[in-house]
């Protein structure tokens, strides 16, 4: 294809318009062209100096090679031949699995007829801006703007755009507020584990008391469980094996020693499982090496499905305790909870949750426990007293009566 060349074309006035030709590349059935293209500048009232400043910022993008060749590539034709083939399966299972249906129910209808250099700034930010008038949730929202975003940024590190129109962009506010995360309280929870057949039931119990995300606790392994340790460094997840969330997830965390002994006690355990008329008897531990898993299925001895384990088991014994919200994430969160109305500093709670700030552990998994503020009220009035009574003075010998 010819070599990108400097263009200065003069506008001319065509009835009661000023237009301005400038030449652009195009990608037309996969092959790359060179087409002339008329723009429309302004009414023909407009002076011919003011004019020609518009023309010389129509052009100047393209003389300094703002718009590229690639940015003449159909949106949808990149991510099918391009995306999908080169970044989409660097991603998790699920992250993969969000991503393609976040194109083929948003993406795709509304830019399938747009090139890529067509997706700007002002084009995008339009169409987030219409989500709430759509009826498109906050959640879906923050999902599309994340496959979009991983899009773009693929065709600007390929070389099909210059830089991310999406840089800037705002999202519409979420006029949902603040909604508190769902945790149990300890008797709650001793009443859920009643409820629940082993091994799923120890499953819980290690997460409530160590804090594990479900993934990590399916991929714990029993050179990882120590004396009174865990060592987290894998997790699985649908079938997929990798590395922990976040670098800061790798650590080795303290246990209480009731936890270590529940876990060691797996290898005793039968179940009972009917077939037929007939009863089998499994254990719950087929092979206990230091890479054999310590959550294994039932039958097979297969890594555990969570989403089974949830669908089957907690939920339903929630639901008969009449607790709403009890998933995976709700007895991570329980766990941080108990170790703040416990009286752990911060610092401390935040690496049991293995967290990178300490913000996201007290502002996002730490929630609000009524008695927590009422002994935190009491404590203030305690002191109060105290310091009122030490000084001696009038006020003080009324507010310690």
């Amino acid at each position: 294809m010819a070599k990108r060349r400097f263009q200065n074309p003069k506008p001319h006035r065509e009835g009661r318009w000023w237009y301005l030709r400038v030449w652009r590349d195009k990608v037309a059935g996969g092959v790359r062209t060179r087409k002339l293209e008329r723009i429309k500048l302004a009414p023909a009232s407009m002076p011919e100096r003011e004019v020609r400043k518009l023309a010389a910022d129509q052009v100047r993008p393209i003389n300094q090679g703002l718009i590229t060749v690639g940015s003449a590539v159909n949106f949808t034709e990149y991510v099918k031949k391009t995306y999908v083939a080169t970044d989409l399966p660097l991603l998790a299972k699920t992250t993969q699995s969000s991503y393609q249906g976040m194109i083929k129910k948003h993406l795709n209808p509304a830019f399938e007829k747009m090139s890529l250099g067509e997706m700007d700034a002002v084009t995008l930010q339009r169409y987030f801006s219409a989500m709430p008038g759509r009826g498109i949730p906050y959640p879906t929202m923050v999902k599309i703007l994340d496959t979009t975003s991983s899009v773009l940024r693929s065709a600007v590190r390929y070389g099909y755009l210059t830089k991310n129109p999406l840089d800037n962009l705002r999202l519409p506010p979420d006029k949902r507020g603040r909604k508190p995360k769902p945790f149990v309280y300890p008797a709650q929870f001793a009443a859920l584990l009643e409820l629940i057949p082993e091994p799923y039931a120890t499953m819980i119990f290690v997460a409530v008391w160590t804090g594990l995300r479900v993934s990590e606790l399916c991929a714990l392994r029993w050179r990882s469980v120590h004396a009174d340790t865990i060592t987290i460094g894998d997790r699985y997840c649908r079938g997929d094996w990798s590395c922990t969330k976040t670098t800061a997830s790798a650590a080795t965390i303290c246990v209480d020693r009731a936890v270590i002994e529940r876990i060691q006690k797996l290898k005793t355990l039968t179940v009972d499982v009917r077939a037929g008329r007939a009863t089998r008897h499994h254990k719950l531990v087929k092979a206990s090496g230091p890479d054999d898993l310590v959550f294994q299925s039932v039958k097979d001895g297969k890594p555990m499905n969570a989403g089974n384990i949830l669908r089957r088991f907690i939920k339903p014994a929630a639901v008969q305790l009449g607790l709403a919200n009890v998933h995976w994430r709700c007895l991570r969160t329980s766990c941080v909870t108990w170790m703040v109305q416990a009286g752990a500093d911060p610092k401390s709670v935040q690496g049991q949750a293995r967290h990178s700030r300490s913000s996201t552990t007290m502002d996002i998994y730490a929630q609000f426990v009524p008695e927590g503020q009422r002994r935190a009220v009491e404590q203030m009035g305690m002191y109060a007293r105290k310091a009122i009574a030490e000084a001696g003075t009038k006020t003080g010998t009324l507010l310690v009566q």
